[in-house]
């Protein structure tokens, strides 16, 4: 009799590894792969927390949940902004009460931790997906640590994007484990869309992705199916953009999504909306990217993803901060590709050990200082009186959470086109910001020392320094109608 060989769909990369083994060794080699990647998932996140800092678009959540909370209600656009925001629709309700909540108990500490626990739920989904794609732990391993260096700035600064660190790789995960096994566990897809756009604006991600999924792998599966699973994909396709609109902002729900995408930040290129360079952290990007797609020679990856991933890459060049979802998306694909054994599973306990160490050492140092200090914040609000303060990024945020007011400032998508494009201007220390410095009710300004808005502000004949410290400079507006600067 001849031999006898495996059959090819026994051998399938992507099926796996426990399959393929047999039954008494499963158990012991699995609990070496958790623990191996447990301990990598510990040490990588304990790391990204070493340089963790509050960046803008954080705090302006915790203030609006304080107002929530304070009023018992939903306001009606930004209270804490004097320009026009009564069109805005709030969906991100939830995701200010927990912003809120973190402030409340433990200031920017509690932001810290809880970006700390979006790290770790990310890369902790991103390596059981790819173990369950069949990957080995030493190719996982290898390619989160891709991710945490070449999106080391999106995961150690703290901002409300932390939420889908952890729910865009839910997302994946699921759609992976539908592709290997369809079932009505893709109904799934919905309530997590609902909880995601209550979060982040990324639920849009979430939403392209499981279209590409449904359109390019389970409708033509679904064709040759029955009429249950034909039903199944028109009715988690429809469902989706419904679920999206469970917020307290309704069917209205897209209008924001569409004030998202439209501000004038996107429109420009400008801050988190900043396409692709030339600095040193947009290279390791690139080239923690190019390394993970090399692993796609080994096994291609399947249609749906090749779609999502090269879309992905496009975006990445318009908006750098994408690339996040990109190094992402690779993972699993990239990992899977590669058949090579690990050899470091007895290195597990003092890989977790550190990582233990280096996390406790991560959240006893708290996040590292940003924006302006408190003392000239409490300084600006005494001086204004209630009026509003014209305040740079980050200084905007801190202003609204310690109960101030401010003229505009995030969210940016909650202002008109023109007051967006005149504090942009601002921000960019442009000549179009000088409106920005002459609106209605301005008379001071705080602005981080050394910024284009300082400069801005200094070469304006109304405007002089009243107050300053390592941080923030404070301008008092002079001449008529205006109070006279006070004392330093």
């Amino acid at each position: 009799m001849g031999t006898v060989t495996p059959s090819a769909a026994a051998l399938r990369p992507s099926q796996p590894l426990d399959d393929r083994l047999p039954a008494r060794s499963r158990p012991a080699l699995l609990a070496d792969d958790r623990c191996l990647l447990a301990a990598v998932v510990l040490l990588l996140t304990g790391f990204v927390g070493l340089f963790m800092t509050i960046g803008a678009d954080a705090r302006w959540l915790a203030a609006l949940g304080k107002l929530i909370v304070a009023r018992g209600s939903v306001p009606r656009g930004v209270p804490f902004a004097s320009a026009s925001t009564a069109h805005w629709v709030n969906t991100l309700v939830l995701a200010e009460l927990i912003f809120h909540g973190l402030e409340s108990v433990a200031g920017d500490r509690g932001l810290a931790v809880a970006n700390l626990v979006a790290v770790t739920a990310a890369f902790g989904i991103l390596a059981a997906d790819a173990r369950a794609e069949g990957a080995r732990p030493g190719p996982i391993a290898i390619a989160l640590l891709l991710v945490t260096l070449g999106a080391y700035p999106t995961l150690a600064v703290v901002r409300v994007q932390m939420f889908s660190l952890a729910l865009l790789p839910a997302m994946v995960a699921l759609l992976h484990a539908d592709e290997r096994r369809p079932s009505r566990r893709i109904w799934l897809a919905l309530p997590l869309l609902a909880l995601w756009s209550n979060l982040h604006g990324g639920a849009l991600a979430g939403l392209a992705i499981l279209y590409a999924y449904l359109a390019l792998s389970r409708a033509p599966r679904a064709r040759s199916g029955s009429r249950g699973e034909r039903l199944t994909v028109a009715g988690v396709a429809l469902g989706a953009p419904l679920a999206m609109s469970l917020t307290p902002g309704g069917l209205d729900t897209i209008f924001y999504y569409h004030g998202l995408l439209t501000n004038v930040a996107a429109q420009r290129g400008f801050g988190q909306w900043a396409p692709l360079g030339t600095s040193v952290t947009d290279w390791l990007l690139v080239a923690s990217a190019i390394v993970l797609a090399l692993g796609l020679r080994r096994q291609l990856p399947r249609l749906w993803e090749t779609v999502v991933i090269v879309a992905m890459a496009a975006l990445t060049v318009k908006a750098a901060r994408d690339g996040v979802w990109l190094l992402f998306l690779l993972v699993a694909p990239a990992a899977r590709g590669s058949r090579s054994a690990s050899r470091w599973e007895p290195l597990a306990p003092a890989l977790a050990i550190l990582g233990v160490l280096v996390l406790t050492l991560d959240i006893v140092h708290g996040p590292d200082p940003s924006g302006v200090s408190q003392r000239i914040v409490e300084r600006a609000i005494e001086r204004a009186h209630g009026a509003p303060i014209l305040a740079d990024a980050l200084a905007s945020e801190e202003v609204a959470l310690a109960g101030g007011k401010v003229w505009a400032g995030n969210p940016l998508d909650a202002f008109s086109q023109r007051v967006q494009s005149e504090y942009v201007d601002f921000l960019q220390g442009e000549p179009g910001g000088r409106a920005a410095l002459r609106a209605p009710g301005v008379r001071f300004v705080l602005a981080g020392r050394g910024s284009a808005a300082a400069a801005l502000t200094a070469r304006d004949d109304r405007y002089r320094l009243v107050a300053a410290d390592a941080t923030a400079v404070l301008y008092q507006r002079v001449g008529p109608g205006a109070r006279p600067p006070a004392a330093r």
